[in-house]
C-alpha cells in the first residue's frame, strides 16, 4: 500500500491513498483522516483500506484524482518520535577515521541512536531554510521505518511485525555546528533541524523480495545541483537493521503509533557507489589528500533523493529541495 498526506490547511494534512504506480490518490475520511489516526488503530482499518487500495490501482474508484507530488506534506507532517540512528558504522568508522579518532569496539555491537525534533517536518518539495550558510548545510540521504504501538522491552524478532511503514528521509545537518555541541556533552540540537520525507510511506510488502531482514535491498539515489551525487545500496553494509534498531530505541520506553526510526546515513564500503551525504565525500577527500575540498552547501543549491524498483520505477515519489536564505 502507498499512502501520502496532502496540504489542506491543517497542520496534519489529508490522509491519502495512492496508486502503485503514483499516477492516481483518492481521499479516505470515512477510514481516517490522517496519517496519524491510521496508525493509531492500524490493525482495524488497515484491512478496508487494503480493498481500497486494490480498486484504485484497478481503476474501479471514480472519485479517483491525479496525484500530485507537490501537494504533499511528509506522510507524517508531525509526529510524537523521531529517532535517528546509524546504523552503517562504516560510515561512522570514516567520520572517526578522517580526524585521527579511534572507534570503540561497542559501535558495532550497540547502535548509535539521537532523538531529534519532530514537532515539525519540512514538506518533500519545500525550500530548506537556514539563516546562514557559515552552519555548513548537509543533506544526509537515509530511509525510515514507522511503527505502531511496541511495547518497552520488545525482542528483535518481535520488533518486526511492528514496522508498519517505510519512507525516504532527508535528515538535514549543520556540520559546522555539531562538534560545538558534542563538545558540551549533551548531543545534538541546534545542528540538527528539521528533517524532510519522501511524499509517499508505503507498506513493506511493496518491495516484494527487496525487504529482507528488515532490510531495504536497493540503491538510494541522490542529486545534488542536478549531478549523481551517489546511489549506495541501502541493504548492504547494514550493521543494524531496523528490527534491530525498534528494540534498542523500546528498550527503557515504549514506542507510540506513529513513532518515527530512521537508519542514518546510507553508506557502502564500496565508495565506487557514491555518498548519501556531503560530509562522507569530504572525509574521503581528506583522509586521500589531507583536506576536503567539496564545500557544504549554499544558498540556490537543490538535493533530490529518490529509490526506484528494478524497472525504474519511483518507489516512494522523491525528496527535492532547495537551500534558501531564511528571513525572520
Amino acid at each position: 500500500m502507498k499512502l501520502a498526506s496532502y496540504h489542506n490547511g491543517r497542520r496534519d494534512g489529508q490522509l491519502m491513498l495512492v496508486s502503485k504506480d503514483l499516477t492516481k490518490a483518492v481521499a479516505v475520511p470515512a477510514i481516517a483522516k490522517t496519517m496519524q489516526q491510521l496508525l493509531d488503530a492500524w490493525d482495524l482499518l488497515y484491512p478496508q483500506l487494503s480493498e481500497l487500495y486494490e480498486a484504485l490501482n484497478d481503476g474501479q474508484m471514480d472519485n479517483a484524482i491525479a496525484f500530485d507530488e507537490t501537494r504533499c506534506l511528509s506522510p507524517l507532517p508531525r509526529a510524537y518520535q523521531w529517532a535517528d540512528g546509524s546504523a552503517y558504522v562504516n560510515h561512522v568508522e570514516l567520520v572517526r577515521k578522517a580526524r585521527g579518532a579511534e572507534m570503540p569496539e561497542s559501535f558495532w555491537t550497540d547502535p548509535l541512536v539521537y532523538q531529534g525534533g519532530s514537532d515539525s517536518f519540512i514538506a518533500p518539495k519545500a525550500d530548506i531554510e537556514m539563516a546562514s550558510e557559515e552552519y555548513g548545510i548537509d543533506f544526509e540521504s537515509e530511509i525510515a521505518i514507522v511503527t505502531d504501538d511496541v511495547a518497552m522491552g520488545v525482542s528483535t524478532e518481535n520488533a518486526a511485525k511492528h514496522i508498519k511503514l517505510l519512507m525516504l528521509v532527508n535528515d538535514v545537518s549543520l556540520r559546522n555546528l555539531i562538534p560545538g555541541e558534542l563538545g558540551k556533552g549533551f548531543g545534538f540540537f541546534q545542528s540538527k533541524p528539521s528533517s524532510a520525507f519522501s511524499p509517499i510511506a508505503i507498506t513493506p510488502d511493496e518491495l516484494g523480495d527487496k525487504w529482507q531482514d528488515s532490510k531495504v535491498h536497493l540503491p538510494l539515489v541522490t542529486h545534488l545541483n542536478s549531478e549523481l551525487f551517489g546511489r549506495p545500496n541501502a541493504g548492504v553494509d547494514m550493521t543494524f537493521n531496523f528490527s534491530q534498531l525498534v528494540s534498542h530505541v523500546a528498550k527503557t520506553r515504549p514506542l507510540g503509533a506513529g513513532a518515527i526510526i530512521g537508519s542514518g546515513t546510507i553508506s557502502n564500503y564500496d565508495r565506487s557507489a557514491g555518498s548519501s551525504c556531503l560530509a562522507e565525500k569530504r572525509m574521503l577527500e581528506i583522509i586521500a589528500d589531507g583536506k576536503a575540498s567539496t564545500p557544504f552547501m549554499r544558498f540556490g543549491d537543490t538535493v533530490r533523493i529518490e529509490m526506484f524498483d528494478e524497472n525504474g520505477v519511483s518507489i516512494f515519489g522523491s525528496i527535492d529541495q532547495k537551500v534558501v536564505e531564511y528571513k525572520a
